[in-house]
């Protein structure tokens, strides 16, 4: 069997490796436009310039795992065609892409490697007073903001949200969030962006998009271009097709690595199944936490039910920080393992 998998984030590394430990003598390749494996959950720090969020790829896949750094053009009927002129034949594809930038004119998009090193740059080049504005209210705004913030207290940090500041947590985790924030003198205003000329860096943090691949290929999607599925993580139009992560429309997810992982473990074990001539388990979502760093010695831990729907278990403070990077930590681990520490739920 060939297996192809596109995107080598957390859900494609998963699945990769997860595939050479239970599927045994198939052929898996990884396509991915970079040789290196992003820490997402990281990148707030390296636009602060406190910490790396990238690793060589050839020490996270298995040995079994052949890895291809270019770009799919298109995903055609058992084949893709790559970017640098080559194709791949195909009998199961992973669809990893995850997201696409989608900041606009002016902003530079948190979500992204290379705009986060680009920031980081801007960031450490402002003078003392320069005005930084984070827009977006969710967990990657907060991160961003406290994080430059943190690292440099000299400048004026703006967050900037349409709606409720951590509008997924607890009532009493998002109070102690806005609380943090001020103390760490972080600006906060409810209302729509719509371009600051007095800003000196402005850095998105609004993620919904995915990226163009799956409409280009004539894949089934959703409004924003995530590929639809059914119940065992299979595109609705062409089943030899499996979508996780960011670029899959699974009823009930979001976008998280909390999300990435089970659905690459599942899709391998799905096809895992069919190598092993039995029957695959349907996928279903189950969430155990929002975790939410501010700044290197602060956060908060948001316990969660199946749902993802807050309960009124939480922590703060140094402890939650240490739980938050034991997290990031163990996300690194499953990905190379293949082996997944949060396991999808059961109807």
């Amino acid at each position: 069997m060939r297996i192809v998998i596109v995107g080598a984030g957390y859900a494609g590394t998963m699945a990769a490796n997860r595939l050479a430990r239970r599927a045994r003598g198939a052929d898996v390749t990884v396509v991915n436009p970079r040789p290196e494996f992003v820490e997402r959950i990281r990148l707030h720090q390296v636009i602060a310039g406190s910490g790396d969020a990238a690793r060589p790829l050839t020490d996270m896949l298995d040995d079994a795992v052949h890895l291809r750094v270019t770009a799919v053009e298109k995903i055609g009927d058992g084949s893709v065609a790559l970017n640098d002129g080559g194709e791949l034949g195909y009998d199961r594809l992973i669809y990893a892409t995850g997201g696409a930038p989608s900041a606009p004119d002016g902003a530079i998009d948190v979500g992204d490697l290379a705009s986060a090193r680009s920031a980081a740059g801007r960031v450490a080049a402002l003078s003392v007073g320069a005005r930084v504005t984070v827009v977006g209210g969710g967990l990657t705004g907060i991160e961003t903001a406290s994080e430059v913030a943190a690292a440099r207290p000299d400048l004026r940090v703006r967050l900037v949200s349409d709606g409720e500041i951590g509008r997924s947590l607890g009532p009493a985790a998002r109070e102690r969030v806005v609380e943090t924030l001020t103390d760490a003198g972080v600006e906060i205003e409810n209302r729509r962006w719509s371009g600051d000329a007095e800003d000196d860096l402005t850095l998105w943090a609004l993620a919904n998009k995915a990226t163009d691949l799956a409409v280009r290929s004539g894949i089934e999607v959703d409004p924003n271009g995530r590929i639809l599925v059914d119940e065992f993580l299979r595109s609705t139009s062409d089943p030899r097709i499996l979508a996780v992560g960011d670029g899959a429309a699974v009823p009930g997810s979001r976008m998280s690595c909390q999300a990435a992982l089970p659905q690459g473990s599942h899709a391998a074990d799905v096809i895992a199944a069919e190598w092993h001539d039995r029957a695959p388990e349907p996928y279903a979502v189950s969430f155990v936490a929002q975790c939410v760093s501010l700044g290197r010695r602060n956060g908060v831990v948001q316990h969660v039910r199946r749902d993802d729907t807050p309960t009124r278990v939480w922590m703060r403070g140094r402890p939650a920080a240490a739980v938050k990077e034991q997290i990031c930590r163990g996300t690194v681990y499953s990905s190379r393992s293949g082996r997944s520490t949060w396991k999808p739920g059961r109807p």
